[in-house]
């Protein structure tokens, strides 16, 4: 966001023996690879390891204070270099600038009127870094010895990106010392700031996110002072926690995925001066030319002169854009909470309710949402709601032997249509009861939130983490709100004998719950919801030839030309995994960053 570097430039091989022996810096690391590579710690003890696990990592940056390789001056001094490079290497420069816009931070500010949908920037290859540059480079070597470079693509763009930073002949240098100098990520947070997650749908990836960033560090300040390959490695004598933090933030608030070069495959990449732009709601607008070879970015909408221009990371909730993004989006309205769900196993219907929702192409256990937008609940998360609350009788067996039992499988999503109204009068109940519980696992009220919010020396980490803190609650309590309302509306149908809605066979295959009509058999469970682990952070596969998809549907961005889409920020993964209904986690893990961070 602007920030003036605030380490100058030092040769290699100086600073760190001065204030710390080889010897005892090694035991050091070697201590922090141990505790960051053990067993994972019991419920409940995970804030007490992060503890454990920043201590060491603080006592080793006081060590290494001084000492790391950054630019002279400001970032907003090299913006000029950027775009005569990127002009140079036949980049689009013109109908925009670089220009501040207060607390977002740096933008691009369009210079003219642009028309939505038009075509106003393109990015060659030869100016993105990516994992086959990557290869390609001085790290080529390690690469290809290096088990876990070959497995992280992100790992290896944040040391492609460190040696690059070190080489002062490397082309990619004018993009280099245009990136922060610094971010707002959760790896930047204070002690303190972090607290104010707990209890968050967050908590547990920022925890993680800190655990892999140090034990990486860790294991690669080993390898570059230990394996042969890495002896030529600018890296060896400055290489700091800082650096890597700074790297791995840089990547993962920027990298996204881009087809090779012969669209056989795809490789992640971080993409210059496009990702200046910052965030807003709308559609991908973005993708990848094969026949040009570029990247090409098309208006989201009509921008007068003088305007920001905005871009769209992807349906991203604001647990993602703090972890992997470092900020908060207020009008986010793809926002939403995690909840796990599942069928006991011990449950005496177990069988029946599992053989019904694998009909309905649904898990007997998984990650669902409740979203801030109406329904709160999806046409997945009705579904498994409405068989989680069959009985055993007319209910369970109406959809599995029933006359038109598999038809009537595609009607358990479209809310127009209950089981039964003692049914629906179940789930609303159990949906009401869950937010509320949800609630209650927060240590502060959404009230003394909003207060907190008003004290002017809270800090901008723990003022995101209250914001964030907040927004979640909002979302609970209007989950819960509807699903009293939901289960007044039932009480009273049954109560006053209403005959349950009919549907027509031709129609019973079509899910309108969820705004979309598609089987629910072919329809994701949750946007995003596939396991993953933090620290291995993937942006969005891409197709490699052929119309890109906006969001699931098909549509042209601009042009008319074949192109892959580049889906900057669209990236959530769910914690798989059985949980009874009463035993539901707040927090579900998610992973991988593909937006920058606003404003950065």
């Amino acid at each position: 966001m602007g920030k003036k570097s605030r380490v100058k430039t030092q040769k290699s091989g100086t600073g760190a023996t001065a204030l710390v022996s080889p010897k005892e810096m090694m035991n050091l690391i070697s201590e922090l690879l141990q505790k960051c590579s053990g067993s994972a710690p019991s419920t409940g003890k995970e804030w007490e390891e992060y503890v454990q696990i920043r201590a060491l990592v603080e006592k080793i940056r006081k060590k290494q204070k001084g000492v790391s390789v950054a630019f002279e001056g400001s970032r907003e001094e090299h913006f000029p270099e950027l775009m005569a490079w990127a002009a140079e290497c036949g980049a689009s420069c013109s109908g925009f600038e670089i220009a501040k816009f207060g607390g977002e931070g740096y933008g691009l500010r369009a210079t003219r009127d642009i028309k939505a949908e038009e075509l106003f920037l393109w990015i060659p290859r030869k100016m993105l870094m990516t994992v086959e540059s990557a290869k390609n480079s001085i790290l080529g070597p390690l690469y290809g010895q290096d088990r876990i470079l070959q497995a992280m693509g992100n790992v290896t763009l944040a040391l492609h990106l460190l040696c690059e930073r070190a080489d002062p002949a490397s082309p990619w240098l004018p993009y280099i010392k245009t990136l922060p100098a610094e971010y707002d990520t959760p790896l930047y947070f204070e002690e303190e700031e972090v607290r104010h997650l707990l209890a968050t749908q967050a908590i547990q990836d920022v925890l993680s996110q800190y655990k892999n960033t140090a034990r990486q560090y860790a294991y690669f300040y080993k390898v570059l002072h230990t394996h042969p390959n890495a002896s030529k490695l600018p890296l060896k004598d400055a290489f700091t926690f800082d650096d890597y933090r700074w790297a791995v933030s840089s990547v993962m608030t920027r990298q996204n995925q881009i087809p090779t070069e012969d669209g056989s495959r795809v490789t992640l990449a971080l993409i210059p001066l496009w990702d200046m732009c910052n965030h807003t709601n709308g559609l991908i607008t973005t993708g990848y030319n094969l026949e040009d070879d570029r990247c090409e970015c098309v208006a989201l909408q009509d921008y007068k002169e003088n305007e920001q221009i905005y871009i769209f990371y992807g349906t991203r909730s604001n647990a993602e854009f703090v972890i992997h993004n470092g900020f908060f989006f207020e009008d986010n309205a793809h926002d939403r909470v995690k909840i796990k769900l599942g069928v006991s196993k011990s449950e005496r219907l177990y069988a029946m309710k599992a053989e019904v929702l694998a009909r309905a192409g649904i898990p007997a256990s998984s990650v669902f949402a409740l979203h801030r937008s109406e329904p709160p609940i999806s046409a997945q998360l009705l579904a498994f709601l409405r068989v989680f609350c069959m009985t055993e009788g007319k209910e369970l067996k109406d959809y599995l032997v029933g006359e038109h039992a598999i038809n009537k499988i595609f009607t358990l999503g479209n809310a127009e249509f209950p089981v039964s109204w003692e049914n629906e009068t179940k789930l609303w109940t159990f949906l009401e009861t869950r937010a509320a519980l949800l609630l209650k696992t927060y240590k502060t009220t959404a009230e003394e939130d909003r207060c907190l919010l008003q004290q002017s020396d809270l800090s901008p980490h723990a003022r995101m983490a209250v914001l964030l803190r907040l927004a979640e609650k909002e979302i609970l309590e209007r989950a819960a709100a509807s699903g009293r309302t939901k289960r007044l509306h039932c009480q009273e149908q049954l109560e006053g004998g209403a005959a349950l809605p009919l549907y027509e066979e031709t129609d019973a295959a079509l899910l309108d719950g969820a705004g979309a009509k598609l089987p629910i058999v072919l329809r994701k469970l949750e946007e995003g919801d596939e396991e993953a682990e933090l620290g291995t952070a993937h942006a969005p596969v891409l197709a490699a030839h052929g119309t890109p998809l906006l969001n699931g549907e098909s549509g042209e961005p601009g042009s008319g030309r074949a192109c892959t889409q580049l889906e900057d920020g669209k990236e959530a993964a769910g914690e798989n995994g059985e949980a009874s209904a009463q035993g539901d986690e707040a927090s579900a893990q998610r992973t991988g960053a593909t937006a920058k961070a606003n404003g950065e």
